[in-house]
């Protein structure tokens, strides 16, 4: 059942009205049981946040049926949307028309995520990648074995997005729903979880203004190929070029703290 744009429980599709690429899903959304805590909820609500997966101005769902999404009591919902609220991520208004509505900037603001960028060691980037890099790999060689024709379609347009993207915001949003929704034909909801929390912690750190316009080219060829070999049912070559791409982007990120590192200081 489709609420608010959000997708109750797994990897099921939802598509809002008007259609069209932004009018897919806008979350995924995995019940957290019992145990549920407030804040697991709100990093996965930021999450889809940060990736651009809710927009701005979007209104959440109704409290008691978020929270039956979630699979978690009002009360810890609740909680976590004050913890959104304090961060200035969401906002409550009043009224007949009033709701809880997403805040975040068309454009964002690339400080925070160059000095995330910055802190990190470069043990820290390589081990960050070792577990992208087995994610990735493990998503593309399974979607070239279950994508669906709808999967496959969401994943070229998701091609071609990136290609004519000409903001970084558009970009990260690009980006990131390339990868998910390949993550998303693999039919795992573990795997889409684990992909959709890398894409949040990463993609912001690497479309910065350390990256060449040379590169933002290579990416983009980097995607069609990736997309090629899942669409031909190559699901080693898939897997083999999502690996790659990986490791590519650890290059691009090492590149991009060490030009940080000159600029501020940081750890190596």
């Amino acid at each position: 059942m489709c609420i608010g744009g959000f997708v109750r429980v797994g990897i099921r599709l939802c598509k809002q009205r008007g259609g069209g690429l932004d009018g897919e899903r806008t979350a995924l959304i995995a019940p957290l049981g019992s145990a549920g805590r407030a804040d697991e909820i709100a990093i996965r609500i930021t999450e889809a946040i940060q990736l651009g997966l809710l927009r701005d101005g979007e209104r959440l769902p109704p409290e008691s049926e978020f929270a039956a999404q979630f699979g978690v009591s009002p009360v810890t919902l609740r909680e976590a949307i004050a913890e959104l609220r304090d961060r200035g991520l969401v906002e409550t208004r009043r009224g007949r028309w009033g709701g809880t509505f997403v805040k975040r900037s068309l454009e964002p603001d690339e400080g925070p995520d160059m000095a995330r960028l910055a802190a990190l060691t470069s043990a820290e980037l390589r081990d960050i990648a070792d577990e992208q890099t087995a994610i990735a790999g493990l998503a593309a060689r399974l979607a070239a074995e279950r994508s669906s024709p709808s999967n496959l379609e969401r994943i070229l347009s998701l091609v071609d997005l990136l290609a004519a993207a000409e903001t970084r915001g558009a970009r990260i949003k690009a980006d990131s729903r390339f990868h998910i929704e390949i993550a998303i034909a693999t039919r795992s909801e573990r795997l889409t979880r684990r992909e959709v929390a890398l894409q949040a912690e990463t993609v912001g750190m690497l479309w910065g203004s350390h990256l060449p316009d040379s590169e933002l080219k290579k990416i983009a060829i980097e995607h069609r190929d990736i997309a090629a070999a899942i669409s031909a049912e190559d699901g080693i070559q898939a897997g083999t070029l999502a690996e790659q791409h990986v490791r590519n982007n650890l290059r691009r990120l090492t590149s991009g703290r060490f030009a940080l590192v000159d600029a501020i200081g940081s750890p190596q």
